[in-house]
């Protein structure tokens, strides 16, 4: 398994690295899991005040190092700021995993691997990433699909089913986990792809409980990747759910557009997508230019302006008029289940140029009346444009008379 890649794409930058210390949480505490390696590979994990029992699998540290060679550089998978992910295969179950070493010394504490491992035991959805279990020396397993490099840029269909499915996994984090959970690092290379492009959002290190009771947000310290963070959020600390749809209307204006969210490779004016996009939402005509253009045209207008109308909205200012993760996977799930089957180059374009034509030209037809509506007159919708151009011809009359 593997994050999406309809663009090349690196490591983005973090806010605020961490210097080691503790960050201010405002939910209960979380009990670390225990281990307890001479008789059980299975523990339980109870969340405070919840009472609530987690059954997750542990491996012992052997386990998972059989499973990757050792780690070896040919089980190497990639690397991010919080460690190193291998592909594994477990000898008792004949499973391929995907294991993720905690790096002592990079961006993940202790205590963002318990977040993980607590969210994942606890939270449970098709497009979420399933932890198989986890050591105690800060190692995870996931389950694991391998999936071909991508030869070809993702076709449109594709690029919609795989925002709505992540839509769909922030919507169960937002609406139906109680409490509800704000995900906070929302990125490209934190959705993962199976052969048949299913997404699964994965690293939940930086996952954090939502606001409860009578509270509008969390205070928490500033963290996630640049370029991604809502504007509100990076200046105040205040999170809440619409942090998170800022952070996937980034993500969706890559999908569109194939550009990443800051390139510094691009033209100034360009680098950054957000403030770039921007620029064009009102003009209809500058639109089109949005489009990823290794696409060649292969998609609906109709298409391409709902989905920069969804993207415009979750990137809004001002968090508020942003849209509820739900409404966004309704109108995603549409765009997704839409049939669109351009031909050749360009053949988006000339079927929304065709159906405008068609329109003008409906409507043209309409208001001119048939030779049945000229001598059938009554009860016709055109009868009293008629009876205008009567009372115009009779006062010409009437002038030419005098």
């Amino acid at each position: 398994m593997r994050c999406f890649s309809c663009f090349d794409s690196k490591e983005a930058e973090q806010l605020n690295p961490r210097n080691g210390a503790d960050e201010r949480r405002d939910e209960s505490p979380m009990v670390p899991p225990q281990s307890n390696a001479s008789s059980k590979k299975e523990t339980q994990i109870q969340k405070d005040g919840a009472g609530i029992n987690i059954s997750a699998h542990i491996f012992a540290f052997r386990e998972l190092a059989t499973a990757t060679k050792n780690f070896s550089p040919e089980c190497f998978l990639g690397e991010g700021g919080f460690g190193r992910v291998y592909r594994g295969w477990l000898q008792n179950s004949g499973q391929v995993v995907a294991v993720k070493q905690l790096d002592r010394n990079g961006l993940q504490g202790n205590r963002e691997f318990l977040v993980e491992v607590l969210m994942l035991s606890l939270l449970h959805h098709p497009n979420l990433v399933n932890l198989i279990g986890y050591c105690a020396d800060g190692i995870n397993a996931y389950s694991y699909t391998n999936l071909p490099p991508e030869k070809e840029p993702l076709q449109w269909n594709t690029r919609m089913k795989i925002a709505a499915g992540a839509a769909k996994g922030l919507e169960y984090l937002h609406d139906k986990a109680n409490p509800p959970v704000i995900y906070r690092d929302f990125k490209p290379s934190n959705i993962l792809l199976d052969e048949a492009y299913h997404p699964k959002l994965s690293d939940f290190g930086l996952a954090k409980l939502g606001p409860m009771g009578d509270k509008s947000h969390v205070s928490t310290r500033v963290m996630g990747t640049y370029g991604y963070c809502a504007p509100e959020y990076a200046m105040t600390g205040q999170l809440t759910v619409k942090s998170d749809v800022y952070s996937f209307g980034v993500v969706l204006l890559e999908l569109i557009t194939g550009r990443k969210a800051i390139d510094s490779t691009r033209a100034h004016g360009e680098q950054n997508l957000v403030s770039w996009a921007r620029t064009m939402f009102n003009d209809r005509k500058r639109l089109p230019k949005l489009a990823d253009p290794r696409l060649q045209g292969q998609y609906t207008m109709r298409g391409l302006y709902q989905s920069l109308a969804v993207a415009s909205m979750c990137i809004n200012e001002e968090a508020a008029a942003r849209p509820l993760i739900g409404d966004v996977v309704t109108a995603l799930t549409y765009l997704a289940n839409h049939s669109y089957e351009p031909a050749t180059a360009g053949g988006g374009a000339r079927a929304a140029t065709a159906g405008d034509q068609e329109e003008r030209s409906g409507s043209r037809y309409a208001r001119t009346p048939g030779r049945g509506e000229d001598e059938g007159g009554s009860g016709s919708r055109w009868e009293e444009p008629r009876r205008r151009r009567r009372r115009r011809r009779r006062r010409r009359r009437g002038e030419e008379g005098f």
